[in-house]
């Protein structure tokens, strides 16, 4: 049963199975940052600024850039669900955590 809740304007929605959500890629759900292709480049040479001739690129090698997903437990529609989101929405506030469990360990003379 997919669960739709919104956010600001943006609306959401994903699939809960036993109160944790189902296996996902590495995406925040909130804000929809993933792995991205870019390269790396290497290079020779000193800057023009310092005296030199000019930096030169040697290689360009591909690469991932990686968001930091954090896996965190919010509040959504009043449940508590296990959530993969980026810490940029962690930072922004865009997720409500769950208060703190008020427990009393049972009493030992009763």
């Amino acid at each position: 049963m997919p669960l739709f809740f919104t956010i600001g304007v943006v609306k959401f929605c994903f699939r809960i199975r036993l109160g944790e959500l189902a296996k996902m890629p590495r995406r925040c759900v909130i804000t929809g940052k993933r792995t991205v292709a870019g390269r790396r480049y290497s290079r020779r040479g000193k800057a023009k600024y310092l005296g030199g001739v000019g930096r030169k690129v040697t290689s360009k090698t591909k690469r991932t850039f990686k968001p930091n997903i954090q896996k965190v437990r919010a509040v959504v529609n009043g449940r508590v669900v296990r959530l993969s989101v980026s810490t940029k929405a962690i930072r922004n506030g865009l997720i409500t955590k769950p208060g703190k469990r008020n427990y009393q360990p049972a009493s030992e003379g009763a």
